[in-house]
This record gives structure tokens, sequence and C-alpha cells, in this order.
């Protein structure tokens, strides 16, 4: 059932991503890592429907959106970074395969992580900490990683961050690839949660196989 939304707030959270919040429409129930079809209420954009992962969580009167823009092309991406109090969207049912099974490993790419933001929040708010999750999370630069400061601050997180392009304080340079996965991973029996660019996410995932992980412990939008 498609739902209009009109925004409430939006604010900057890297230099090309920006979380959008709306009220919450009456019987929309979703769970966390959950994601939806959205769309511009505008003439001409109705069709272009883009999904976009539920950042808040279940029982919050919010619905918040963390959305990377790309401005290099006029596309829905764009136009959301553009977007002002008041302007609508239209929203689907919730759908996705990514929920949370409990601790493992978090192997995120760019704004792959957004999958795993209600899901983080959400554990931690029901039990109080994040102990036995990791959050491997890949960037190509610092200014890129999202929710940083958040991430930095949950409580029991183990967080390790990459960054492909450049050196920087509090993070690795390196290229997320088998080699780190044996340098970084001792053990390769747990849950692995994995989400990002899809040549990133099935070059991650056939090096987890390799390494013995099973599908039915490899929670992913494909899986």
């Amino acid at each position: 059932m498609p739902h209009t939304l009109s925004l409430q707030s939006i604010r900057p959270v890297t230099h090309n991503v920006n979380a959008l919040t709306f009220p919450r429409p009456e019987g929309l129930d979703f769970s966390p890592g959950q994601a939806t079809e959205l769309a511009l209420d505008r003439d001409g954009w109705r069709d272009e429907k883009r999904p976009f992962t539920f950042a808040s969580l279940p029982g919050s009167s919010l619905l918040e959106f963390v959305i990377k823009s790309y401005p290099d092309h006029d596309g829905v991406t764009a136009r959301i970074g553009q977007m002002t109090p008041g302007d609508k969207v239209i929203i689907g049912d919730p759908w996705g395969a990514i929920e949370d099974r409990g601790p493992g490993t978090i192997i995120a790419g760019g704004a792959g992580i957004t999958p795993f933001i209600a899901i983080l929040r959400a554990r931690q708010a029901e039990a109080g900490n994040l102990d036995g999750y990791r959050l491997i999370f890949t960037n190509s630069r610092a200014r890129d990683i999202i929710l940083r400061d958040e991430l930095e601050a949950m409580p029991g997180l183990a967080l390790d961050l990459l960054l492909t392009e450049e050196p920087a304080p509090g993070a690795e340079h390196t290229r997320l690839d088998g080699d780190y996965l044996d340098r970084a991973v001792t053990d390769f029996s747990g849950l692995f949660y994995l989400c990002g660019p899809p040549p990133m996410e099935d070059a991650v995932a056939t090096a987890l196989h390799a390494r013995g992980v099973t599908t039915d412990r490899l929670i992913r939008e494909e899986s």
C-alpha cells in the first residue's frame, strides 16, 4: 500500500549524504534492516522508484532515511539531496532479507551501511550494548564515513574503519579483500552480514564462502 509522506527535516550527515525524517504513517510496520521503494511525489518522477532502508526504530513516530546523493547526474538521489521541508515522497510496503539474527560480523561498503543502522540502533536500545557485534566498514575517504561519530560511540560495538584511497587517523588504509579477511578475522564460524556496492559485495561473499562461511550464515539481500 503506498503512503505519501511530507518531509519534516533534512540534515547533512557527510558531504553527500543526508538524513531525512518524515512523520510515520499509521499502519506502516517494518523490521530493522528492511527497505522500501521511494519515489518523489512530483510530475515526471513518480515512476522513478529507488530502494532505501529505514534507519529509524520500528516504534518511532518518525521515519528516517539516510540517503547518499549522486549530484553528477540529475537523478532521484540528486533531487532528494535538494529537498526542503514540506516536499513529498511516495513509499511502498517494506521488504528485504537483511535482519538481525544475533551477534556476528557486519561487513558494509559505503551506503551499504544503511540496512545496519536500524539493526544496531534497535539492538542497542533493547540490550543496552552491542557486545558480540563487529562492524567492518569500508569507504574511499574519511569524509565518506556515514554516521562515524554515532558508530564510534555505540557501546560494545567492535568497529574497524577501512579507507581505500587515503590514510587517516582511526582508520586502516587498505582494501577489503581476502588478504584483509585473513588478517582481521580469526573465526569464520559465526554469522556474517554483508551489504555494499554489487561488485564489492559479490567479491567479499566469494571470499567468505572460500573460508567456510556457508550460505545460511551469510545474511545479505540476495540470500
